[in-house]
């Protein structure tokens, strides 16, 4: 899609089974994944709160009165429904949730319809910023950081995590339960997100995560619904889990260069990206082998900036029943930090990260220096062929001929996905510029796999 007048996009997006739905601030739009068109009959781009404000039990509420963009797309592979998410930055703060009553994302006569919500979170009297959403099969899981004043530069004053009750949401129910906590004073923290056929474990948590702030660990909570009637649920953490040392791009801040223009782009090196990608695998016999959690962030690679990568393996435990031959004796059973091969001048920032059903990891980012102007590219790690803790050579998806000149914020997040149809084929979507300009960027939704996935059965 074409830029509205808001920087950053907050480029996100979801696959499904034959629709990609993009959301970027303020706009959603619906896009047939063989073609790469919007779809023709109800496929957008609709306003963010398009949904609320032609509904004639929320155009009045504030989700129907209130587009205020920090949106996310995402798909439910085992319901095979759209999950739409974004908060409302005005008193009273609340959180809009919409779940589609079929597969299909675009809004139709034949179907394409929306259960529709609203929801007051407990103790919300906080500005609610950057809110990140993932599938689970008990819950939707929720983060959220809460600020001082009714506006951006105020004080932070914790983080909020959230479990929605899906299956009443799938159902249209009128009142699904949500449970809370407040996790303190630690910032950026993502949900899990489950990628594949295969559940978690029995009673497995939903896991988020955060960088730690002593620049050589990440923090790790379990939470864990015990019952959505009964309202209750537990949330343990944080767990500290050592990573190889590292310095945040920019010191989390501002110094990506760009061709012909001085302005600086935003690294967000002060948190880890979008998603958390989880994977649950099993042995060829059919026994549980391990549970796996990818996730990158934005670090300080000599005088450049490059993108880390975790694998995260049996995060409930830190202690692998089938360990294999990267790390046995750590969660972080691999890590890297990827600036190039060979490491070049170039920076590289606003990564996310998925596996397929093979177990091989691809790392979607932007690239961008004083040579060249902002582009996207990707690399990755094929189980099969490559050593633990390397990425593979980067390929290009579209280099960019435009700078960004009026601001530094970039992206602010990015999404890769995995198609449910055939578990192998990862879906990028961020930003790129045609040409230098204030506010005109374009955005890419790109495709790709590895020849050794092998698709699964149906």
């Amino acid at each position: 899609m074409s830029g509205f007048s808001a920087v950053p996009p907050d480029t996100n997006g979801a696959v499904g089974r034959t629709q990609f739905v993009q959301w970027v601030n303020y706009a959603w739009a619906v896009f047939d994944k063989t073609t790469g068109s919007i779809e023709k009959n109800g496929g957008g781009p609709f306003a963010g709160n398009y949904l609320w404000a032609n509904s004639p039990s929320f155009k009045k509420s504030q989700c129907g009165t209130n587009n205020s963009g920090d949106p996310i797309a995402q798909y439910d592979k085992r319901a095979n429904r759209w999950v739409l998410m974004q908060p409302v930055f005005t008193k009273p703060f609340v959180i809009c949730v919409a779940v589609s009553t079929s597969p299909f994302a675009n809004i139709t006569p034949q179907g394409g319809s929306y259960h529709l919500y609203e929801f007051q979170i407990p103790n919300l009297d906080l500005f609610p910023d950057y809110p990140k959403l993932g599938i689970w099969p008990d819950g939707y899981y929720m983060s959220i950081n809460l600020f001082t004043g009714l506006g951006f530069g105020g004080k932070f004053k914790g983080t909020k995590v959230c479990a929605f009750e899906r299956n009443a949401m799938l159902a249209g129910e009128a009142s699904p339960a949500v449970m809370c906590f407040d996790v303190g004073l630690f910032p950026n923290l993502l949900p899990s997100d489950l990628d594949g056929a295969t559940l978690p474990p029995a009673g497995a948590p939903n896991y988020f995560l955060n960088l730690g702030d002593d620049s050589r660990s990440l923090n790790l909570w379990q939470f864990q619904v015990v019952d959505f009637a009964k309202g209750t649920a537990n949330l343990f953490g944080p767990t500290n889990i050592p990573v190889a040392s590292f310095s945040e791009a920019c010191g989390g801040g501002i110094c990506i260069a760009q061709l012909g223009t001085s302005r600086l782009l935003d690294s967000l090196g002060d948190r880890l990206m979008y998603r958390l990608a989880y994977r649950n695998f099993l042995t060829t016999g059919g026994q549980e082998d391990h549970e796996s959690l990818v996730v990158t962030h934005s670090v300080t690679a000599g005088s450049t900036v490059g993108v880390r990568w975790y694998e995260i393996r049996n995060p409930r435990s830190c202690n692998p029943q089938n360990p294999g031959k990267c790390n046995p004796q750590s969660c972080i059973y691999q890590q890297h930090t990827f600036a190039g091969v060979p490491q070049d001048t170039n920076f590289r920032w606003m990564g996310s990260a998925a596996m397929d059903n093979a177990g091989d990891i691809a790392v979607g980012y932007s690239v961008s220096s004083s040579g060249m102007h902002p582009s996207i590219r990707f690399t990755g790690r094929v189980l099969t062929t490559d050593a633990c803790n390397l990425l593979e050579g980067e390929t290009s998806i579209i280099e960019g001929t435009g700078s960004q000149t009026n601001a530094s914020n970039w992206g602010d997040y990015s999404s890769m996905s995995i198609d449910p149809v055939d578990d192998c084929t990862f879906w990028l979507t961020t930003e790129y510029l045609k040409a230098d300009s204030n506010y005109k960027w374009s955005t890419s939704i790109a495709s790709f796999k590895f020849p050794s996935c092998p698709t699964p059965s149906p």
